[in-house]
């Protein structure tokens, strides 16, 4: 690292934008690297003294009403912020791995947070002996720069399929849900609500069409910001409600919730006895998945299962779909369902863009006598399609492969890594 690096990462920020033109572009990568590592060290020594703080309270901290308060009222912090670490902080002192990797900056706050509230209420159906490995699993997939929230809760909804019990995960407990609508002194209407991922996926699935960027007639961008397009959706779908509800469409469809899994998996089971500890992987074991919120409970998936209408989806041995009516250029609507339920959304890996937002690309262009087969599709969002395209500027080109699992890999090209290993559809957790 350079001493001019050292400086970006290690002083203030004041006066900073001016001098990062003398950074080359990997300076730069590595530079926003390190300052997020930074930041993961620096939060995990503050929950740590905010957590020691309230072992041993001075009259400063008892007077704020608790060592949250406290921190928040000397800091730019929100109350609820400052709650929040001082909850981590007590929450990771009976679990001691957990805390050993968040404190070495390989966990993340809102991972830990997830993990810990895993071990404080886990499945009744889970023997106490199991805590560790699970521990383990959790830690697993909360660890490296390829963590992601929506692997940490699939892995916990696969825990809970192992040991299910009759007990609703936070997730699916509908008597939770709260929607508050207030006016305000000005007229104007604040809108607050906590919903379960059942109900947040039927409302995600129905602005998806609603809140896409629009151009002008004359082609100028979209220039609403996400929030604002949010909110213009949701204005649209209360009209078109009161307008006989007009639900629109949506890829070529009515929304609707979509859920998958596997056949055995959808079967009734209640047999406790199968543990991550007999060797198995937990990426082996299927949960239900929605497109927008992700995993969903075998129990919840279920219920649902009972009274639905089934698109039927044929799966091989390795669980991808298998190829239906490939004389077409354009994809069938049967064979999106089924690119759906392979690629659970766009498959380069990295990406979380639902299914909603990605295109069906040939591997092998058409052009080029490239089939419409499931073992020449992949879908992909608009951004990773161009770039498959070659973005203009982007130096070098990836490539995509079938492999023998059926699924899409993806092989880098040397400017990002000489040796260009292959690397897996971003699907390895959403399954």
């Amino acid at each position: 690292m350079s001493v001019l690096l050292s400086d970006v990462v290690s002083g203030s920020a004041v006066g900073l934008r001016g001098r990062l033109w003398r950074l080359s572009a990997s300076e730069l990568r590595e530079a926003a690297v390190s300052a997020s590592a930074e930041i993961l060290r620096l939060e995990a020594v503050r929950v740590a003294v905010v957590d020691e703080l309230s072992l041993r309270p001075d009259d400063q901290v008892i007077a704020s009403r608790g060592v949250g308060a406290w921190l928040a009222s000397n800091t730019m912090l929100q109350v609820r912020d400052g709650r929040k670490i001082a909850a981590l902080g007590a929450a990771l002192r009976p679990f001691p791995a957990v805390a050993a990797r968040f404190d070495c900056g390989d966990c993340s706050f809102e991972h830990a947070m997830l993990i810990v509230a895993f071990c404080e209420s886990p499945p009744k159906g889970m023997p106490d002996e199991a805590m560790p490995r699970c521990i383990d699993l959790l830690l697993a997939a909360a660890s490296g720069v390829e963590a992601t929230t929506t692997k940490v809760r699939n892995v916990i909804a696969t825990l809970e399929r192992i040991f299910e019990s009759d007990e609703i995960p936070p997730a699916e407990d509908v008597d939770r849900n709260e929607l508050r609508i207030a006016s305000t002194l000005n007229g104007r209407v604040v809108v607050r609500g906590d919903f379960d991922a059942l109900t947040g996926e039927m409302l995600l699935s129905a602005l998806s069409n609603l809140t896409v960027p629009t151009p002008a007639p004359d082609g100028t961008p979209d220039s609403r910001s996400a929030a604002k397009r949010t909110a213009d959706g949701f204005t649209e779908l209360i009209r078109r409600y009161l307008d006989c509800a007009k639900t629109g469409m949506d890829g070529g469809q009515r929304p609707h919730v979509n859920v998958h899994i596997n056949a055995r998996d959808l079967a009734e089971h209640r047999d406790c006895a199968t543990t991550p500890t007999d060797g198995g992987s937990v990426s082996d074991l299927d949960v239900g998945h929605m497109p927008w919120l992700g995993p969903l409970s075998v129990s919840q998936t279920r219920l649902l299962g009972c009274d639905c209408f089934l698109s039927t989806v044929l799966l091989d041995d390795h669980g991808a779909p298998l190829d239906a009516k490939p004389g077409k250029r354009l994809v069938t609507a049967e064979q999106r369902v089924a690119l759906i339920a392979r690629d659970k959304g766009c498959a380069f890996p990295g990406c979380t863009c639902v299914p909603a937002w990605t295109d069906a690309h040939h591997i092998r262009h058409w052009a080029n006598g490239g089939p419409t087969v499931m073992n020449n599709l992949v879908l992909l969002c608009r951004s990773h399609h161009r770039l498959m395209h070659r973005k203009s500027g982007f130096v070098g080109k990836w490539e995509i492969r079938i492999g023998v699992d059926n699924k899409p890999w993806f092989i880098p090209p040397p400017s990002i890594d000489p040796q260009r290993h292959p690397r897996p559809a971003n699907t390895t957790f959403k399954t």
